[in-house]
This record gives C-alpha cells, structure tokens and sequence, in this order.
C-alpha cells in the first residue's frame, strides 16, 4: 500500500473516531459550541506586548488515557479549569516520523523533518524561534526552550545558513544536576538524569558550550534547595522543568516559552501505571503555567497558551504494535491527537471540530508574534485569530 494510501486509510478511520470523541465531549457539558469555522478575532493588544507559551507533551499521550471518557479521569485540570476556557481542536494530524525529537523539531520548524531521531543535529530548516528573533530583532533573552536533555540541546537552533545566530535560548534543566562529566552533581538526583525510555543503554546528559550551566542558574536566580522544597515531587524531570520555566517568566518574562515534557515517555518501560502518572503529571503542570500566566504581571491578559502531545501512542488492536507502550505503527491512534488553545482573544468552551496538521504549530505561533514563518509548510490556524 503506498505512503498516500495508508495516509487516507488512518484519516478515513480516525474521522469515525474523532466524531465520537468530539460527541462525548460535547455530551458532558464540558464543551458547548462546536464549530467547523470560527470567524478569525483580531487581538486587541499591540503585536509588542504579545506572548506565546506552548507546551508538548513529549512522550506522546493518546486519547483513551486523557479526553476521551475512559481516560478523562487522568487529566482533571484540563477538563474542569482549562476547557472551559479554551479553543479545543481534537484532530490534530502528524504526518511526520513518530520520533520525539523529530517530531518536536517538525512542531517547531513547521516542516516534517526527516533526520534519524537519535542524531545529535539541528533541524534543517528555520524554527519559529528564529523567524521570531530575526524578523522582530530580538535578543536570545526573549526566546526559551525548556526542554528533557535526551538529544533536545539543538531544537532551539536550526542548521540554516541565513538564520545563523538567531535561535533561542535552550534550558536543560538536568544540566544543572550534572557534572561536566555528566554524573550527578546532587546526591539522591542521580535518577532524574536517566530519561532515554527509548533506548537500552541511557546516556549521560548531554552538554552544550552554548550558555554553562553556572550562566543559566544565575541569571535566573535558582536555587535547587528552593526546587526541593517546592515540588510535588523530587522524582520527575517533569517538575524541574516546570520549576525552571517559572524562573524564566519572573526574571526575563520572554514573548516565547517553548516547554517540553517528558515524564510521560517512561510508558517504553511498559508500566501503564507510570505512563498513567506521568499523564496525570502533566496536566498538573499545564494547570500550573496557566496559573503562573495569570499571576505573573507581564502575562496576565496578553499571553497565548497552546497545548498539545507531540503525537499519540499505538492502538491496543494493533497486532504490529505494543499498545500504549510504543509509537511505531503509524496508526490512527499514534498520528492523531488534540491541541488546546487559552488566550484573552482566544473564543471560550469551543471545539473547532476540522483537521489541522501539526505542522501549522509553527506558522501560527510566528503570526501571533506578529513574524512569518516563510519556509514552513503548514498553514495559519484562523481560529487563533489570526
């Protein structure tokens, strides 16, 4: 069967499911008006004073175990505080290789990259960060990446010649618990620098010369006692990175945070139970930046929040995959998942029920920061206001 044909075989299947999906959501009350076109709402704020926050879910998270009804017992803040406030878009395709890295870079660049998952390179063509920086002239302290440190030291900057310079600031929070050797700096956190699910051999954090460690903890003024004593847990990589973006919004308050979690990944061990926890994990932490959104002065009332897994994970039915445990078949369930959208001008308790690629992440993003994304090949998502 060619690439093409599967391709209109997984949207044929996943449409049926998606009807349902967006029926039972619509049936719980929880979401009210549903809408295959928003007329587009112009921001009412200067393109100066706009901010964007997205947030993947890197691990990948399927429909069963979060807002289809099985599973929406995991994801309690999103469904009760954030969608009634938010734009919800329930079929968001990926078309791209199922890899997280890649995947992320794909979100990021607005193009389906195509390079090995595991390399140690930079995405080939222009991310949203750099059209950002280049095209509004803005200093790297204006762009972050938070992001796991399994291979996502490069997401911020691509290889492209004309963009060169123009990237954003990367933050590896578990650079801050490691040697220059890669071994844990902090007794009791050695487990928080294993996080390579993927693979059977877990490398050692991997380090940039790009900004030491040292640079990034005093200029945002952290402190690792102070993330002990304020985590829910000292277990998640997860929460250190929630942690380290809240630094980054007090003390530098950039137009564009990018945070990847990660905790979610552990389901390639094969316990559903920790895959259950790292789901439940981040919807916390998604409740929490929107919280910090809000009490945080420079975001209150300007900042666009978007919300989404970086794919799925493969269908129980699958005989070619694991179920939850992987993401190799490319089957509906592992190329199909959701995107939630909060914002001052974004339309409240709406479900925008038509396809969007992941691929219009990029585009989109770079719109609201009042930039274009030339070289992606996605397209503007209207219902962003745009």
């Amino acid at each position: 069967m060619s690439q093409g044909n599967e391709l209109c075989r997984i949207r044929k299947a996943k449409g049926i499911d998606r009807r349902e999906f967006v029926r039972g959501l619509c049936n719980s009350a929880l979401a009210t008006t549903v809408s295959s076109v928003l007329p587009a709402r112009a921001w009412a704020r200067t393109v100066d004073r706009r901010k964007v926050i997205v947030v993947t879910f890197g691990g990948g998270a399927r429909d069963q175990e979060t807002f289809a009804p099985e599973g929406q017992e995991n994801i309690p803040r999103l469904l009760h505080e954030l969608l009634p406030q938010a734009a919800f878009f329930p079929q968001v395709v990926n078309q791209g290789i199922l890899g997280h890295y890649v995947a992320t870079a794909s979100l990021a660049t607005g193009v389906y990259e195509r390079f090995d998952n595991f390399a140690d390179v930079s995405p080939e063509n222009p991310t949203v960060f750099e059209y950002f920086r280049k095209e509004r002239r803005r200093p790297a302290t204006d762009a972050w990446v938070v992001a796991p440190s399994n291979g996502f030291n490069r997401i911020g900057q691509s290889s492209h010649a004309h963009f060169r310079g123009q990237g954003a600031s990367v933050v590896l929070p578990k650079r801050l618990l490691a040697r220059p050797d890669g071994t844990a700096a902090f007794a009791g956190l050695e487990h928080l620098l294993n996080d390579n699910y993927e693979s059977p051999i877990q490398a050692p954090v991997a380090l940039t010369d790009e900004m030491p460690a040292a640079q990034v903890a005093s200029m945002l003024k952290l402190s690792l006692a102070d993330f002990a004593a304020h985590a829910s847990t000292l277990n998640s990589p997860d929460e250190l990175s929630l942690f380290v973006a809240r630094r980054i919004m007090h003390e530098l308050a950039p137009s564009l945070l990018w945070v990847t979690l990660h905790d979610i990944d552990v389901a390639h061990m094969g316990a559903f139970s920790l895959y259950i926890d790292g789901i439940r994990r981040s919807d916390n932490i998604c409740a929490e930046l929107w919280r910090t959104i809000q009490n945080e002065p420079e975001y209150r009332d300007k900042t666009t929040l978007l919300i989404l897994p970086d794919f799925g994970r493969d269908s129980d039915e699958d005989a070619g995959g694991n179920g939850f445990q992987h993401h190799r078949t490319g089957d509906a369930l592992s190329r199909t998942t959701w995107m939630m959208a909060l914002g001052p001008d974004i339309r409240q308790n709406t479900i925008v029920d038509r396809r969007i690629d992941s691929i219009d992440l990029a585009p989109s993003v770079a719109a609201l920061l009042g930039c274009d994304a030339l070289m992606a090949n996605g397209t503007r998502i209207r219902e962003l206001g745009l």
